[in-house]
């Protein structure tokens, strides 16, 4: 199994020799299992290797859990270093959802001490049930085809090494070579979705046929190499129809109407990111631009704080 992991983060290029690496230690199975595989790594001065836990202040014995994430990390010889989640109350927005908000700061904290150590990879356990717990989340939530894609091995700085590996073979592994691990109860709770699809949906899946979760990988391939290239046709119709000079970017509203609906919505979400414009991406505010887009001459939208799409004749 750890052979299949270093070939895997060979051919997705997850541990450059020399990098240094954030890894996100909650220090449940997952993520205690891609320390041991790192730590030897770490120790042959093929990487450089700092753990990150965040205590989410959530449960009793979360202190307790960070505690043990240090002492588990020095045994190792791996510096930790602990974040709270009160630290970062004012710099993420509530939005009604424990999940959301515990994911924001996660990500928060691991950047923040990815740049603290000049890393340029975020390490996370991430698995092949993860994966399909995600797909059936984004699913419920009415994802796109790029949301269905599901996670990458890369993508950004973040790094997934064990995301061709079940749970199974990893609490298998931990527990034949007695490593320890922590087990959160929030795990077990109904409260949360993906716990609901972890719990209910997917044994059924598997019940109804053992191919399930073979089948599923070769779906998800097939999904992120249609979005492969309808990202190379994004660039291409973009390319096409907009103009860059004295460092303004234009489209071409016309041009724009005149494409496929779905291609319209790729190049407004291309075009967004490309410029760092933050947003939530849905059905209505992509009809709320291109009404504006589709109206007669000149006028100023307001897409977010400090961000407004400007219309001037026949450009966006």
């Amino acid at each position: 199994m750890l052979n299949r992991i270093h070939t895997f983060s060979q051919q997705h290029n997850l541990l450059p020799k020399g990098s240094t690496i954030v890894l996100g230690l909650s220090g449940g199975p997952d993520s205690v299992f891609l320390l041991h595989f790192l730590v030897p790594m770490h120790h042959a001065g093929t990487i450089t290797l700092v753990a990150a836990h965040l205590d989410h202040q959530w449960r009793p014995e979360s202190a307790a859990d960070a505690d043990w994430c240090l002492d588990i990390a020095q045994q190792l010889g791996i510096a930790c270093i602990v974040g709270r989640l009160s630290d970062f109350n004012d710099a993420i927005p509530w939005n009604g959802s424990k999940e959301e908000l515990g994911r924001r700061a996660r990500r928060l904290f691991l950047e923040r001490t990815a740049h603290q150590y000049n890393a340029t990879r975020i390490a996370l356990g991430h698995h092949a049930q993860d994966q399909q717990e995600t797909f059936f989340i984004r699913l419920v939530r009415g994802a796109t085809l790029s949301g269905l894609t599901g996670m990458k091995p890369l993508s950004g700085q973040y790094i997934r090494p064990l995301l061709d590996i079940s749970k199974a073979a990893i609490v298998a592994y931990l527990d034949n070579h007695g490593i320890a691990y922590l087990n959160d109860s929030s795990n077990n709770s109904a409260d949360y979705l993906r716990n609901r699809i972890r719990h209910n949906v997917l044994p059924e899946l598997q019940t109804a046929d053992p191919r399930f979760d073979q089948n599923f990988k070769k779906t998800v391939t097939r999904l992120q190499a249609t979005q492969d290239y309808l990202d190379e046709q994004t660039a291409l119709a973009l390319a096409d129809i907009s103009t860059h000079d004295n460092g303004v970017h234009r489209i071409n509203t016309a041009q724009l109407l005149g494409l496929h609906p779905v291609m319209q919505q790729q190049i407004i979400i291309t075009w967004l990111i490309a410029h760092h414009v933050p947003f939530t991406p849905s059905e209505s505010f992509f009809k709320e631009i291109l009404r504006f887009v589709a109206q007669s001459g000149s006028g100023i939208h307001a897409i977010h704080s400090g961000w407004s799409l400007v219309r001037k004749k026949e450009w966006l």
